[in-house]
């Protein structure tokens, strides 16, 4: 089954977006930003990259959250079911 990124992001700019949430600010500088690990595409690329989609905006030597990146970080998903799913499902 294929994995759905929401709003058009990219693994590594929601990696981006999660270290802002991980890190409970609202500003990260570029080196912070460039300092995160991330299996496909680390470094600064999906910061600026978000900067054009309007999750970010870049300030001197940092990047800092717009209000669009708050609504998305705010959203929360639950699975809708808390049982197991039936292929772990227990077999007597």
């Amino acid at each position: 089954m294929a994995i759905i990124l929401p709003n058009g992001l990219t693994s590594g700019e929601i990696r981006v977006l999660q270290e802002f949430r991980r890190v409970g600010g609202d500003t990260m500088t570029r080196a912070a930003i460039a300092a995160i690990k991330h299996p496909a595409h680390g470094g600064e690329a999906p910061a600026v990259s978000l900067v054009t989609k309007g999750y970010l905006t870049s300030e001197g030597e940092g990047f800092t959250l717009t209000d669009q990146a708050k609504a998305f970080l705010a959203y929360d998903p639950k699975p809708e079911f808390d049982g197991p799913s039936d292929d772990t499902a227990a077999v007597e």
